[in-house]
């Protein structure tokens, strides 16, 4: 008999980027839990490939194009959801962009709107609408909501080349920690994800690098690189009613590269 706070039938998720990475490898872990799921993503022939991948689990899914950048396009969004599946249980901000991986100096405004606009205003205009409508459900009597970010090793360690993005990424852990204290009293959490290095589309140009994997993997414990499936457990855990009081912390997944 699997344990009963880990079955999320009749719960609803929304990953934003949920179409393929970290995203998607969330996204299934939660439809083999039992949850309802809606992935957001920008690439519509992405989107496509990963709904035909998560009705296989037997739940009911959804996907959208949405560029998280543009908050009318995230409200629009967020309604077509609630249109679609009544109610949004947990929110999983994770849609991002990788810096422009100039030297610091030569990063343009336009370089730091795109990194700024989608990893941070991005995620702050998706957790506005969750946590709204988490709050009126509360209001109404229905106290449950999972506000979950993902962040990045970036945001402890120092990433050169990248501080637009890791600037992203330490304000997501402030902003979850901040809404851990505001919507607790709606039976809302909020806590964030820290992925280290990850074998996903964004690492990509990076992890092709012999260069760079030798001297990575070297510092990696469990010697490889994470898979978007390493992150299917912690989102079932943090949607569950195991995680009822566990609020305003940091998820490390890196296989023990900070510690090393």
């Amino acid at each position: 008999m699997s344990y009963a706070p880990f079955d999320l039938s009749g719960r609803v998720a929304l990953i934003t980027g949920g179409n393929a990475g970290i995203g998607l490898g969330m996204a299934e872990g939660l439809a083999q839990a039992g949850a309802d799921v809606c992935i957001w993503g920008t690439n519509e022939a992405r989107n496509a490939e990963a709904l035909e991948q998560l009705r296989q689990h037997g739940t009911r899914v959804a996907a959208l194009r949405c560029d998280v950048s543009d908050r009318a396009a995230v409200e629009h969004s967020f309604a077509a959801t609630l249109e679609q599946f009544g109610r949004v249980d947990g929110c999983f901000a994770n849609a991002g962009v990788m810096s422009v991986q100039l030297p610091f100096h030569e990063m343009t405004e336009a370089d730091l709107d795109r990194t700024f606009g989608v990893n941070l205003k991005g995620a702050l205009f998706t957790l506005q609408c969750a946590a709204r409508h988490m709050k009126q459900r509360a209001e109404a009597g229905d106290a449950f909501g999972r506000l979950v970010a993902t962040s990045s090793l970036s945001a402890v360690s120092g990433l050169a080349r990248g501080e637009d993005y890791a600037a992203t990424k330490g304000a997501l852990l402030s902003v979850m920690r901040g809404l851990c204290v505001e919507y607790a009293r709606h039976g809302v959490t909020a806590n964030s994800i820290v992925p280290g290095w990850i074998e996903t589309a964004m690492t990509g140009p990076l992890l092709a690098s012999d260069k760079f994997v030798a001297a990575v993997k070297a510092r990696i414990p469990q010697r490889r690189f994470g898979k978007p499936r390493d992150f299917a457990g912690i989102a079932v855990y943090l949607m569950s009613g195991a995680s009822a009081h566990h609020t305003g912390d940091c998820f490390t997944i890196d296989g023990g590269y900070h510690n090393f």
